[in-house]
C-alpha cells in the first residue's frame, strides 16, 4: 500500500465547522455532513498539529434570513461588503446547535478557532471575515508555529471549507483539499463553482485514501 502524502512537523489539519446545526437534526444541515465525522477522526491521528473551526453567531446575526424584514433563507442580499446569502439561524453562541459533534474526537486540537461572531459580516474563511480586509488571526499562528501546508477537511465543501482553501492559497500556504472529507450544501451549483476555483488556483483535492500515517513509515 502507498504511503502518499506523510504529514509533517510543517503541515496542519484544519478541521471545519464539525457542528450539531451543520449535521443531519440541524438548523443548517449539510446533507450527509454526519458522515465526515469518522473520516475526520482517522485523518486528525495522522496529523501532530490540528485546528477545529466553530461557526459562532450571535442572536440576530446579519446572515440570518430572520433579521430581515419578508427575506427567506438563501435569498442573496446585498450588504456593505458585497453579496451575502441569507441563512436558517444557526449555530448561535451557547446553543447545542452550536457545539462540536459528540462523536468528533480529536483530543489533541491546539486550537478552537471561533468565527462568525462579529454581528455585521459572516465569515466563511477561517482565514478573513466576509469583508475579505479582516483578519481572523489564523495566517500568523500558523506561521509562527512553523506551519508551511494546509490541509482541509469538514462542512461545507463549497463555502466555509473552500473559502479557507483559497485563503490558505492566497496568503502563501501549500493548500490541500481532502474531498471525501467533506460534504457540500450545493446551492446553485456552488459544489462545482468550488471544484472550477480549486482547479483554477492549484488547490489540490485529495481523496483521504492519499493521506499516508507517519506512524507507519516502512
Amino acid at each position: 500500500m502507498t504511503q502518499g502524502l506523510i504529514p509533517g512537523s510543517g503541515d496542519v489539519l484544519l478541521v471545519v465547522d464539525i457542528q450539531n446545526d451543520f449535521c443531519p437534526g440541524g438548523r443548517l444541515a449539510v446533507p450527509r455532513g454526519d458522515e465526515v465525522v469518522p473520516v475526520i477522526n482517522r485523518l486528525a491521528a495522522r496529523f501532530a498539529h490540528v485546528v477545529l473551526t466553530q461557526d459562532w453567531h450571535p442572536p440576530g446575526h446579519l446572515s440570518f434570513a430572520s433579521s430581515h424584514p419578508d427575506a427567506r433563507p438563501f435569498e442573496t442580499i446585498d450588504v456593505e461588503y458585497g453579496a451575502q446569502i441569507l441563512w436558517p439561524d444557526h449555530c448561535v453562541q451557547g446553543t447545542r446547535g452550536a457545539a462540536f459533534r459528540d462523536d468528533l474526537d480529536i483530543p489533541h486540537a491546539q486550537l478552537v478557532l471561533r468565527k462568525g461572531y462579529h454581528p455585521t459580516i459572516d465569515s466563511y474563511s477561517a482565514f478573513y471575515e466576509n469583508d475579505r480586509r479582516t483578519p481572523t488571526g489564523l495566517a500568523s499562528y500558523l506561521r509562527e508555529r512553523g506551519m508551511r501546508r494546509v490541509f482541509l477537511a469538514g462542512l461545507a465543501f463549497d463555502f466555509c471549507v473552500r473559502y479557507s482553501a483559497e485563503d490558505a492559497r492566497r496568503v502563501g500556504f501549500e493548500t490541500v483539499v481532502i474531498e471525501d472529507a467533506c460534504r457540500s450544501i450545493d446551492v446553485d451549483g456552488s459544489a462545482q463553482a468550488a471544484r472550477a476555483r480549486f482547479d483554477e488556483l492549484g488547490i489540490a483535492c485529495l481523496p483521504a485514501a492519499a493521506i499516508g500515517d507517519p506512524r507507519h513509515r516502512p
